[in-house]
């Protein structure tokens, strides 16, 4: 735990250690990396994904072969990087 809080305090500093106490509190810049980070699965990768990922969806098929290329390009990429699935 202390690893993931320091690199979330000192490598990225999106929280801050409250003063003589063991808690943390957001930055201002940890509060709005929270909200872009919400707000792109909301708007962006949920709906996204549920219009590429049901095979009789209704909506256009290059959607889901868009989806189905950059699958197929991250699945090469891993394999040429020789890194774990």
């Amino acid at each position: 735990m202390t690893y993931q809080l320091r690199r979330l305090k000192l490598l990225h500093g999106l929280i801050e250690r409250v003063p003589k106490t063991h808690r943390y509190c957001l930055t201002s810049f940890g509060f709005r990396v929270a909200v872009f980070c919400t707000r792109t699965y909301a708007r962006i990768l949920r709906p996204g994904l549920g219009l590429a990922l049901p095979p009789t969806s209704p909506y256009p098929r290059s959607l889901r072969r868009s989806f189905d290329k950059l699958e197929q390009d991250l699945a090469s990429w891993v394999q040429q990087a020789k890194l774990a699935a």
